[in-house]
C-alpha cells in the first residue's frame, strides 16, 4: 500500500532471537562523505553525499547493491516474510477478475482486465457490461514479452472502433512506444511511434476517418540539445501505412518547455481538443481544431479553466475563476470565445472534480449525454454523481454506495451511464444507471473479495492542525476493537498536486485488521478534497501546512486513544514520500515506523532532475529567493540531525523510476544512517527492473514490494501475524 531506552532493549532482544547468535543489528554498509558546498542566494549548503546522485557510476551501483543486500538479508529470513508473501499470492490467485478504464466506442466496450495469476493486465473488448462471455483479449503484454516487464501505458480506440493505439513501456520506465492493432483480428499493424511518452506523459487522438492519428512526441535526435530531449512536447500527425519520417508537425513549438499535452476528439471526430498543462501545478490552456485544421486558442493559463469536454453542439468547461470549488460553463462550438461562455452549474459547497485518470486518456470527471450532464462532486474525500439537465437544472444524484468513490463515468446508450464505485469495505464494481427509471443496477463487471470486511467499522473524525484547520481523518478497524491507546496503527496521506484521497478498497488490509490493527487515511491540504483553495494551502510556500496537518492527524490518533507513538507506523509514496521525509525529520519522536516509497527528499536538488523540473509549478524553484527559503525550511535531506534517535525506516525505489530519481532515496538513507543514534534499522531496498512505486511492474514484483512494506511494519511494531480466512468465490 504503507527512543526510549526500553524500546531499544526490546528491539535488540527481538533481533537476537531472530538471528540466534547476533546480539544487535548488523551495521549498515559504510558510506563515505565527499562534501560539496552550494551557495543559494548567499546561503551555503553542504552536501556530503552528492556522489550518490550518479546512478551509472560503478561505485554507486556497488553501494546500492550493498544496501539492498543488507536489507534483504535482515528481512528475507523472517517467518513473516514467507507468511505475508504467501497471503498476498493467495489474494492474487483467488481474487475475481477486475475491469477498469472502460471506454465505450462505436458499440464496443474497451477496457483493461486484471486476471488472477496474470502478471500484466491486458486490453480487452466486450459487447456490453452484462455480457462477460463476450470478452475477447485484444492486446496481451504477457505474450508480447514473456519476461513480463512490458506493460500497457494507455490505449485509444479509433472513432469507428476498428483500430486501437496502444502505448507499451518496459521495466517501469514509462518511456512508451505506440503500437496499432486491428480490433477485428487482433493483428498488429506495422505503424509504430517512439518517444511518445516521457516526463509530460503521452496522448493520442484519431482522425475522423481512422486513416491516421495525432500523437504527442518528444524531440528526436538532432532536433534539440541533449538537455532538452525530454522536454518541449509537440503534436504530430501520422497517416497509417506511411513512413514515420513523413509524419507532419501539427502544433506545440510555442508551448512551455514543461508542457504536458492531452488530446481528445469529439464523438464524430470532427473536432480535436488540445489541453496543455504548464508542469504539474494545475495551470491549463486549451486549443481546438475543426475539420479545416484551423486552431483556435480557447483559454489561457490565467483563465483558470481546468478541464473541457465535448457536448453535442457545445464545449463544457470546468472553471475555477472566482470559484475555487469549481463551476461548469458552456460555450457553443459556433462561437468559441470564452467571453461567450455561460455558467450552467454554479459553485456550491461541494467540489466539482476535474479529471478521471485512466489508461484511455485524461478524462474530465463530468460527462455530457444528449439530455443530461453528470458531474462527479467531492465532499472532503468521498464522491457522488450529481445529475443536471443540459441547462444546469439539478435532477438529483445517482444512487451509489454511501461514503464511496466514483472512479469513472462512461456514457452508455442515450442518457444512461456506467460508473465504477468502491468504498473502504466494498470492492470495485461497475453499475449501470438508467436515466428514465432513475435506478442503478450492478453489472457483471464487479470484483468480489476473497476476505471478509463484514465486521469492519469505518469512521470519519477531524483532527485540528497547527493553525486551527479541521482535517478529515478516515479510520478503519474491526468492530469491537478495544481502543485503549495500544492498537498498532498505520497512518497514510499524500497532500499534493490537487489529488484527493478518496475511499479505496484493499483486500490485503484484512490481515492488518484481523491482527487488531487500525488503518487511517488523512485528507491533507495540498489535495483537492475541498477545492483549489485547499490545494493552494498546501503547495509552494505553504507546503509546511501539509506536514503540520499530518502531524496533527497522528497526534489525534494518540489523543483519541487509538494508539501511541510506540505503536504508530506511517507510510507514503512519491509526494507522500516527501511527506514521510518531512515528518520523520520534524517529529522523529512521534512515529515508531516509517515506510516511504519512491520519495522526494532533497528539495534543493530536485529540479536538477528532468521530472523535477515539471514539479516546480507545484513546489517552487530554488532560483527564486522566496521559494528557496520555503524549500530550505522543510527539505528533509537538509534537516537530518546528527545524534537523533530516528524511528525504524524502510525506503524502497525502482531503479527505472522516471518520476522521482532514485538518488533521492540513496542520499537520504546515507544521511539518516550516519546521523541515527537509535538501534532502529534504516534500510533501502531497490528493484532493478521497476519504475515509480510499482507502475508497470509484473504481479510477482508488486507482491514482493508489498511484502517488504507490510513485513517491516508488522515486525517493527511487534504485531503477530494472523492469516485471514479466505472465502469461497
Amino acid at each position: 500500500m504503507r527512543f526510549r531506552p526500553m524500546l531499544s532493549i526490546i528491539i535488540t532482544v527481538f533481533w537476537s532471537v531472530v538471528f540466534a547468535r547476533q546480539v544487535e543489528l548488523p551495521p549498515s554498509p559504510p558510506t563515505v562523505k565527499r562534501p560539496v558546498v552550494d551557495v543559494y542566494h548567499g546561503i551555503k549548503v553542504a552536501d556530503d553525499y552528492r556522489w550518490l546522485e550518479d546512478g551509472k557510476n560503478p561505485e554507486v551501483i556497488a553501494w546500492t547493491e550493498a544496501q539492498d543486500k543488507h536489507a534483504r538479508a535482515l528481512l528475507d529470513p523472517l517467518p513473516l516474510h514467507a507468511e505475508i508473501g504467501q497471503f498476498l499470492k493467495r489474494l492474487s490467485s483467488e481474487r475475481s477478475p477486475s475491469f477498469y478504464d472502460l471506454k465505450n466506442q462505436h458499440g464496443l466496450l474497451f477496457g483493461m482486465n486484471s486476471q488472477p495469476g496474470q502478471q500484466q493486465d491486458v486490453l480487452v473488448i466486450l459487447r456490453s457490461p452484462n455480457e462477460l462471455a463476450s470478452k475477447r483479449v485484444l492486446v496481451d503484454p504477457n505474450h508480447i514479452d514473456p519476461s513480463h516487464s512490458t506493460a500497457i501505458q494507455f490505449f485509444v480506440p479509433s472513432v469507428d472502433g476498428s483500430k486501437v493505439a496502444v502505448s507499451l513501456a518496459e521495466g517501469g520506465s514509462e518511456a512508451g512506444t505506440l503500437h496499432v492493432f486491428d480490433v477485428a483480428t487482433g493483428n498488429e499493424l506495422p505503424d509504430q511511434e517512439e518517444r511518445i511518452t516521457g516526463n509530460g506523459g503521452g496522448s493520442v487522438a484519431w482522425s475522423a476517418d481512422g486513416t491516421g492519428f495525432y500523437y504527442t512526441r518528444y524531440p528526436h535526435e538532432g532536433e534539440r540539445p541533449p538537455q532538452d530531449m525530454n522536454f518541449y512536447e509537440e503534436v504530430y500527425f501520422h497517416k497509417l501505412a506511411t513512413p514515420v519520417s513523413q509524419d507532419s508537425y501539427v502544433i506545440g513549438k510555442d508551448f512551455p518547455r514543461i508542457a504536458e499535452i492531452s488530446l481528445a476528439t469529439s464523438d464524430d471526430g470532427r473536432y480535436l481538443l488540445l489541453s496543455v498543462e504548464n508542469g504539474d501545478g494545475g495551470q491549463y490552456e486549451h486549443f481546438l481544431s475543426d475539420s479545416s485544421e484551423k486552431w483556435t486558442q480557447l483559454t489561457q493559463f490565467s483563465d483558470q479553466i481546468i478541464s473541457v469536454a465535448f457536448g453535442r453542439d457545445a464545449l463544457y468547461m470546468l472553471s475555477r475563476d472566482h470559484a475555487p470549488r469549481g463551476k461548469l460553463m458552456r460555450v457553443p462550438l459556433t462561437d468559441l470565445e470564452l467571453k461567450n461562455a455561460v455558467t450552467i452549474v454554479p459553485e456550491s459547497t461541494a467540489v466539482i472534480e476535474d479529471f478521471s485518470f485512466s489508461l484511455s486518456g485524461l478524462r474530465p470527471a463530468f460527462v455530457i449525454t444528449p439530455q443530461r450532464l453528470y458531474v462527479t462532486e467531492l465532499i472532503g474525500g468521498p464522491t457522488e454523481i450529481h445529475i443536471f439537465d443540459r441547462d444546469g437544472r439539478p435532477l438529483g444524484t445517482v444512487p451509489a454506495e454511501p461514503v464511496s468513490s466514483i472512479d469513472e463515468i462512461v456514457p452508455s446508450q442515450g442518457d444512461n451511464i456506467l460508473f465504477e464505485n468502491m468504498s473502504w469495505v466494498d470492492p470495485p464494481a461497475w453499475f449501470g444507471f438508467d436515466a428514465t427509471s432513475h435506478k442503478t443496477t450492478m453489472t457483471t463487471l464487479r470484483e468480489t473479495s476473497p476476505v471478509s470486511f463484514a465486521d469492519v467499522e469505518e469512521a470519519q473524525e477531524f483532527a485540528t492542525s497547527k493553525d486551527g484547520t479541521k482535517l478529515p481523518l478516515n479510520i478503519i478497524h474491526r468492530k469491537g476493537s478495544k481502543l485503549d491507546g495500544q492498537n498498532p496503527t498505520v497512518l497514510t496521506g499524500y497532500g499534493g498536486f490537487g489529488l484527493s484521497q478518496s475511499p479505496f478498497f484493499d483486500p490485503s488490509l484484512s490481515a492488518w485488521l484481523d491482527a487488531g490493527g487500525v488503518f487511517a487515511v488523512a485528507n491533507l491540504r495540498g489535495g483537492g478534497e475541498f477545492g483549489e483553495d485547499w490545494h493552494r494551502a498546501g503547495m509552494l510556500a505553504s507546503k509546511q501546512n501539509v506536514f503540520d496537518d499530518f502531524i496533527a492527524c497522528a497526534e489525534h490518533l494518540i489523543e483519541a486513544a487509538y494508539t501511541n507513538p510506540a505503536k504508530l507506523a506511517v507510510e507514503g509514496g512519491s509526494n507522500g514520500g516527501l511527506l514521510m521525509g518531512a515528518v520523520l525529520t520534524q517529529r522523529p519522536d512521534l512515529f515508531r515506523v516509517v515506510v516511504s516509497i519512491s520519495g522526494i527528499y532533497d528539495m534543493l536538488r530536485s529540479e536538477t532532475t528532468e521530472n523535477g523540473q515539471f514539479n516546480v509549478t507545484e513546489y517552487g524553484s530554488v532560483r527564486n529567493p522566496e521559494a528557496f527559503k520555503a524549500l530550505y525550511a522543510y527539505s528533509p535531506y537538509q534537516h537530518v540531525k546528527d545524534g537523533t534517535k530516528y524511528p525504524s525506516i524502510l525506503f524502497t525505489v525502482g531503479e527505472n523510476d522516471p518520476r522521482v530519481d532514485p538518488w533521492h532515496s540513496r542520499k537520504m538513507i546515507a544521511r539518516l544512517q550516519a546521523a541515527n543514534a537509535s538501534q532502529n534499522p534504516i534500510l533501502l531496498i531497490g528493484f532493478s527492473n521497476a519504475g515509480h512505486g510499482g507502475i508497470g511492474s509484473a504481479e510477482d514484483q508488486r507482491i514482493a514490494m508489498e511484502t517488504y512494506w507490510s513485513e517491516f511494519i508488522y515486525q517493527q511494531l511487534g504485531v503477530k501475524w494472523v492469516s485471514p480466512v479466505m472465502e469461497a468465490q
